[in-house]
């Protein structure tokens, strides 16, 4: 199985900034797309950053150019710069990967989806 160990979060001003990291451990085999969902109290999980494993990216409209994600492949870790946060990216965020394990080579994937456990992050005003 392939696990998702997310860290970093916490509570910050508006204005600062917080970095997230994820990285897949377990029986990987390989891992393709990455990503960052955040849900906030009463909405629904929404996607706000992710990258292929090319390094082509995809960001939310709201945090276009305060966001950065990046990835370490040969770390299967994804990154999650956020700077100039605001109140309302208030969240819990979710680290997501598409990755293929050990054993789902053997069944023919191309591929299933892990989540992580998710971190807090709190801007405050």
């Amino acid at each position: 199985q392939v696990q998702l160990v997310e860290s970093g979060g916490g509570l910050v001003q508006a204005g600062g900034s917080l970095s997230l990291t994820c990285a897949a451990t377990g029986s990987v085999f390989r891992v393709n797309a990455m990503g960052w969902y955040r849900q906030a109290p009463g909405k629904e999980r929404e996607p706000v950053a992710t990258i292929t494993g090319v390094g082509s990216t995809f960001y939310t409209a709201s945090v276009q150019g305060r966001f950065t994600i990046s990835r370490d492949n040969a770390k299967n870790t994804v990154y999650l710069q956020m700077n100039n946060l605001r109140p309302e990216d208030t969240a819990v965020y979710y680290c997501y990967a598409d990755a293929i394990s050990t054993s789902g080579v053997v069944r023919g994937s191309d591929g299933d989806d892990y989540w992580g456990q998710g971190t807090q992050v709190t801007v405050s005003y």
